[in-house]
């Protein structure tokens, strides 16, 4: 098994940091945009709560989705040589 030079290591860990932050950001839109109208409205506390429960859920799936697609791509780089 051949290791890794730092700047493999440091292209890595820039690209992990990349897709959380980036899925933090996604799924913080998809939340938001989901939840909004129970705060801009007179909604029933029920509504509200279900908002904000499917707002979660997706957020969620949306947070997964995103962090796997960038480092799936990460990985299938040709300059990866499929490490």
């Amino acid at each position: 098994m051949e290791r890794r030079s730092q700047a493999d290591r440091d292209a890595i860990t820039i690209e992990i940091a990349y897709a959380f932050v980036s899925g933090v950001f996604a799924a913080g839109l998809v939340f938001a945009a989901l939840y909004a109208p129970a705060l801009a409205f007179d909604l029933s506390p029920t509504t509200g709560r279900i908002l904000a429960t499917l707002g979660g859920a997706l957020a969620a799936t949306v947070f997964l989705l995103r962090i796997a697609h960038v480092l799936w791509r990460f990985a299938r780089r040709p300059e990866n040589d499929g490490r």
